[in-house]
C-alpha cells in the first residue's frame, strides 16, 4: 500500500496582523469654553409673548380689512402715540421698559450661563464633563478634614478661586496651613479642571464659648 500523498494544491500563509500600542488621545486646549445655557425658560415665555401680540394684532388688522372697526386698544394707543409728546413721562418710562427687556435679552444670547458649572479637561474630542462647584468643594472639604489638626471646614468655591476656611484645634497654626497648601493644591489638580481654581487657605483657632 502507498501512502497518502499531500494535496498538490499549494497554501499561502495568512498575513499576521501585529498590534499596535494605542497612542493616547489627543487633549483639546485647555481654553475650551463653559457649557451654555438652554434657556429655556426666557426663550419660552418671549416666544409666547411674541406668538399672543402678533395673534392679536394680525386679528385685527383682518377685521379692519373686513370692514369693521379696529380694536379699541389699537384706537386708543395710536391716540395716545399722536397726541403725548416724546418727553412725556409715561413714554419715556415705556421706552425705557422696552430697552431694558431688549437689553435684557441680549446679554441672555451673548452669555454662556451655566456658571454653577465648571469646564473639566476633554481627554477625547467626543467626551465633554463638567463637575458643579459644589461637588467641587465637598471633595476640597473632604480632603482637608483628613489633615492632621484640623476640627472643621468651609470651602467656597468659585470659577476662579476656591476659598477655604479651617479651624485647627490643636497642632501649630503654621504646619496645618502648610499642610493644607499641600492637601488641597494636589486634590485641585486631581479634579481635571480645565482652570484649577487658585486656593486662599486661611487657618485659625476655633473662638472660645461663653
Amino acid at each position: 500500500m502507498s501512502e497518502p500523498r499531500p494535496s498538490e494544491s499549494t497554501t499561502r500563509r495568512l498575513p499576521v496582523l501585529e498590534k499596535t500600542p494605542d497612542s493616547p488621545p489627543p487633549l483639546l486646549p485647555e481654553g475650551s469654553g463653559r457649557f451654555w445655557s438652554a434657556r429655556r425658560v426666557p426663550a419660552a415665555v418671549v416666544a409666547l409673548l411674541l406668538l399672543a401680540a402678533a395673534g392679536v394684532l394680525l386679528y385685527d388688522v383682518v377685521a379692519v380689512r373686513a370692514h369693521r372697526p379696529a380694536m379699541h386698544w389699537r384706537r386708543a394707543l395710536a391716540r395716545q402715540l399722536a397726541e403725548r409728546p416724546l418727553d412725556d413721562t409715561w413714554v419715556l418710562a415705556g421706552a425705557g421698559l422696552v430697552a431694558a427687556l431688549g437689553l435684557w435679552l441680549i446679554v441672555l444670547a451673548v452669555t454662556p450661563g451655566l456658571r454653577g458649572v465648571l469646564p473639566m479637561r476633554r481627554p477625547h474630542p467626543d467626551v465633554r464633563a463638567g463637575l458643579r462647584r459644589e461637588a467641587a468643594a465637598l471633595v476640597l472639604r473632604d480632603r482637608a478634614m483628613d489633615v492632621s489638626g484640623v476640627r472643621a471646614v468651609r470651602v467656597r468655591m468659585r470659577r476662579r478661586k476656591a476659598d477655604v476656611r479651617a479651624l485647627a484645634h490643636f497642632r501649630d497654626l503654621d504646619d496645618v496651613h502648610a499642610d493644607l497648601d499641600t492637601v488641597l493644591d494636589e486634590a485641585v489638580r486631581g479634579l481635571g479642571l480645565t482652570r484649577p481654581p487658585a486656593l486662599s487657605v486661611r487657618v485659625r483657632r476655633p473662638g472660645r464659648k461663653g
